[in-house]
């Protein structure tokens, strides 16, 4: 009888895990703002506080306000180490004692400060530094965990695993998602992180930043090599704003030039309002848009709000997923905390 008990115990727990809020922030008083605002409802925040550069050498340094706050609530504390930079990358990942130094020093930062362990974000990486990249990863991974330290990784979503037959589609497999081989990097690691945002940006045409199904797509196709366990459904809090750019009218050659740029939420909202734009709902990409005139010309913008978010909330919950990751604190609908419950207390 004890042992029927037992197990029914354990499945009710496990059915009602409560899904993991991990939300990225940076030094910007908004976002540190927001942190303290909401910290009932993040189980695990990471902070853009540092950067390695190709000799191994990281730098940065912690908000002591947010370490305070994280120890006293039982936040999970993995900061960012970031390097965007292809040739960079590729030293760093073929240089042993640049890894070393970077080691070390991730390890050091850890212990000094409490850290629970640190998140990687390396991205812009070529698809040939594939193997380099996941070797990379896996001493990093067993130089932690020797320390009882854990390791967590933001990925590119690179679904369908190959580039296709545009020259964007090429771009995109060559320089971003090419190079995460996620079977092996989830071997290693603690948590995936799927970035899956930014499937248009100032880069493509106006649609949506993580449609609904391609933020499937790209879930399917994680979730054929990584543990549900290890794996966070990455949320936009942001949007963009397509609009038409300078022509170029004082130089000696005019060119068509559309362009978007990066928004967060709050200026979403203030620029429907301002133009009295007509929100709507795309039901097939589950995606908030609209679009207003200014100077007799038709702008666009796809952003996140509270029904976009719930969406990929409960997807992450009804996929039993290990959480979900924002980005970022300080850019975000404020309708969004609605939507979260208080963080199981510890």
């Amino acid at each position: 009888m004890k042992f029927v008990i037992f197990c029914l115990l354990f499945a009710a727990s496990t059915v009602f895990a409560q899904t993991k809020t991990l939300f990225y922030m940076t030094d910007q008083p908004q976002s540190v703002r927001d942190f303290m605002e909401h910290q009932s409802k993040i189980d695990i925040i990471v902070p853009t506080w540092y950067s390695v550069d190709e000799t191994g050498l990281v730098y940065g340094e912690p908000d002591p306000s947010v370490l305070r706050v994280a120890k006293q609530r039982h936040i999970a504390l993995f900061p960012i180490v970031a390097l965007f930079d292809k040739v960079k990358i590729h030293t760093l990942m073929t240089d042993d004692k640049a890894q070393t130094a970077m080691i070390d020093s991730l390890i050091a930062a850890c212990k000094k400060n409490g850290y629970d362990g640190f998140q990687l974000d390396f991205e812009n990486i070529s698809w040939n530094d594939r193997d380099a990249l996941s070797a990379t990863i896996k001493r990093i991974a067993d130089a932690f965990h020797q320390q009882h330290l854990q390791l967590q990784i933001a990925v590119v979503p690179n679904a369908p695993g190959y580039p296709g037959h545009t020259p964007f589609s090429k771009w995109i497999f060559s320089d971003w998602r090419g190079a995460f081989d996620l079977k092996a990097i989830g071997q290693s690691v603690d948590l995936l992180c799927l970035m899956t945002y930014d499937q248009h940006t100032r880069w493509t045409t106006p649609g949506p930043v993580g449609g609904w199904i391609w933020t499937n797509e790209n879930l399917d196709y994680a979730l054929k090599s990584v543990p549900k366990d290890k794996l966070s459904l990455g949320i936009a809090l942001y949007g963009y704003h397509w609009f038409t750019g300078d022509p170029g009218i004082n130089e000696k050659v005019q060119k068509p030039n559309i362009t978007a740029e990066y928004i967060s939420a709050i200026n979403a909202q203030f620029l429907r309002d301002t133009y009295n734009g007509q929100e709507q709902w795309d039901p097939v990409d589950h995606t908030a848009w609209f679009y207003f005139y200014r100077d007799q010309m038709r702008e666009w913008v796809f952003y996140t709000e509270k029904r976009g978010f719930a969406d990929r909330y409960n997807l992450a919950k009804e996929q039993h997923l290990q959480g979900i990751c924002a980005w970022v604190l300080g850019e975000e609908d404020p309708a969004i905390w609605s939507v979260l419950p208080d963080r199981a207390s510890n």
